[in-house]
């Protein structure tokens, strides 16, 4: 009997729960404004903490070597943010009349792109009607996500123009997240509740362990690609080279599937020029992965993860499903900081248990 009422009692809570949670989706329109808000004031914060999180190492060797840590968080703080200001500053012009050209010369793109879809069709037209309306379909499918893909990429450029003096508040934060890191670390351990402390000393070092330098690598990684990328197609006489590098260094985060998202573009501007360049274009894709698989990656990332491939694939796939290409991109540090909770959780759970196997 008591059994059957400690289920009556969870099903009643899940009930209750699920309305509390029909309820607060209904009132969406009340709390949305409020929660726009809150994220356009933490959203920097999250971000400078996130810089921190990878610039802090690098000043601790500093200041382990003798250096004062304020002269270490300057230096540091100096060649990161000053090499990204003045990146921005010289790459911020190019890369709008880039993307002015690439506007102007849509029609051209949209007519290739045209021309592939009519022979793709005129070839399956002889195809079964079951076969030519499944690859119709997928035609449309792909024109609407390519679509919504471009809306996005164009409202997020709006977005980041519009929150400009919020983004020019994230160094200041920055530097004094680095400068008095100590003092943030002493702040969450005494906040932290006295029972939960250890544990969560122990849950955040095997995190950094396993996902620190997996990311911050891989962010080495992306840089060195994109950067090389956008010199050789400069070299080679390709259009839009720090375009596509830019898209090449951002996609090559999101493991096995990131150079494929990022050859398509290069792809479809070098078959408006000529053969010769697409071949070009395939080359410098090829050798930037090579580069990538057999030196960068194994030098600077290492194997940090500890996963098996097709764990990775499964997250990728979830990720793209759930999230499209941010999806893609958080899905793997996102996989190993659930690796890393089911580990601990398991260990707490074991721990909880030994008392009543022990008195039992």
């Amino acid at each position: 009997m008591d059994i059957r009422l400690k289920w009556f009692y969870r099903l009643g809570f899940l009930l209750l729960l699920l309305i509390v949670i029909f309820v607060f989706l209904k009132l969406q329109a009340l709390w949305m404004p409020v929660l726009n808000i809150l994220l356009s004031v933490i959203i920097p914060f999250i971000i400078a903490a996130f810089i921190t999180y990878l610039l802090h190492p690098v000043v601790e060797k500093l200041h382990e070597t003798g250096l004062h840590r304020g002269i270490a968080v300057f230096i540091i703080y100096f060649l990161f943010f000053g090499g990204a200001g003045f990146s921005l500053y010289k790459g911020i012009p190019a890369f709008i009349h880039q993307l002015r050209d690439l506007a102007e010369n849509a029609p051209q793109f949209a007519n290739q792109y045209r021309g592939w879809i009519d022979v793709i069709q005129e070839k399956t037209s002889t195809w079964p009607d079951g076969i030519q309306s499944r690859i119709d379909d997928g035609i449309f499918a792909v024109e609407g996500a390519l679509d919504k893909l471009l809306s996005r990429v164009i409202n997020s450029l709006l977005n980041i123009l519009n929150y400009a003096v919020i983004i020019a508040v994230i160094p200041f934060i920055s530097f004094y997240l680095l400068k008095d890191f100590t003092i943030m670390k002493k702040a969450a351990w005494y906040l932290t509740p006295r029972r939960w402390r250890k544990e969560g000393v122990l849950f955040l070092r095997d995190i950094d362990k396993s996902l620190g330098s997996y990311i911050r690598g891989q962010l080495l990684v992306c840089a060195a690609i994109g950067t090389i990328s956008s010199l050789l197609f400069w070299v080679f006489g390709m259009r839009y080279p720090l375009l596509l590098g830019l898209i090449i260094g951002v996609t090559n985060i999101i493991p096995y599937f990131g150079p494929i998202i990022g050859a398509i573009p290069a792809v479809i501007i070098a078959s408006t020029l000529s053969v010769k360049m697409i071949v070009i274009t395939v080359g410098i894709i090829i050798v930037l992965q090579f580069l990538e698989g057999n030196i960068l990656s194994p030098l600077i990332v290492g194997k940090s993860l500890h996963m098996h491939p097709l764990l990775i694939m499964l997250a990728l796939l979830a990720g793209g499903e759930a999230g499209g290409i941010l999806g893609l991109i958080i899905a793997v540090p996102i996989l190993a900081v659930l690796k890393v909770s089911l580990i601990h959780a398991r260990k707490h759970f074991s721990k909880r248990s030994e008392p009543n196997m022990t008195g039992s």
